[in-house]
């Protein structure tokens, strides 16, 4: 996304929440962050997919501020060593809304949404679901697309030993392999569902 269609994604969502200034300072502080020197996936241009598939499916969120809002705080804190980083994201957020006048129950479903991003747990409500089929549709990209990420994802944890790095990631793709269905939202599971298990298979085959 370009930096006016991302300052435009933001004011709307702030907006939606009934806050008035759209605090570009904000905005430009985790446009940083995304930005971060030990990020290799995890950054702008994954944001920028995210809020990219945010804009075509919007019109199904119930609350689609929240959503969007949640989008841009849920790798906000990003330490590849932590393992608190979506509490740490989480919390930046709420504390944030409340300064800046968002209504208090906005505030925390915003919390309990980026907390769903640590893809532990079954996404509670439309609007988890909908965040949650957006933060995994990388799974279902294309394969030029898939095959950048797992590189990204590997050179992001370059750190740990290949011994240990891989099967820790199979085990984690083999877990999205196992479910059900990956994603919960109809339009997108049928948009990426077929693409991601192929994407899967031959990323696990191939570690």
């Amino acid at each position: 996304m370009t930096p006016e269609a991302l300052l435009a994604n933001w004011t709307e969502a702030r907006s939606a929440l009934g806050i008035a200034a759209p605090d570009e300072a904000l905005c430009l502080e985790l446009q940083r962050r995304y930005a971060e020197p030990q990020r290799r996936y995890h950054t702008m241009q994954h944001l920028g997919e995210c809020l990219a598939w945010f804009e075509r499916e919007k019109a199904l969120a119930e609350r689609p501020g929240e959503v969007a809002l949640a989008l841009w705080f849920h790798d906000a804190i990003y330490d590849v060593h932590a393992h608190d980083n979506e509490a740490r994201s989480a919390d930046w957020a709420r504390n944030a809304l409340r300064h800046a006048g968002a209504n208090e129950d906005a505030a925390e479903r915003i919390h309990a949404l980026v907390m769903a991003t640590r893809h532990d747990a079954v996404p509670e409500g439309h609007d988890a679901e909908l965040l949650i089929d957006i933060d995994l549709s990388i799974l279902g990209a294309e394969p030029a697309r898939f095959a950048e990420y797992e590189r990204q994802v590997h050179a992001e944890y370059a750190f740990v030993p290949d011994e240990v790095r891989r099967p820790r990631r199979r085990a984690i793709l083999q877990r999205f392999l196992d479910r059900q269905a990956i994603y919960a939202t109809p339009r997108m599971h049928a948009l990426l569902e077929a693409r991601a298990r192929i994407n899967l298979q031959k990323s696990i085959a191939a570690s």
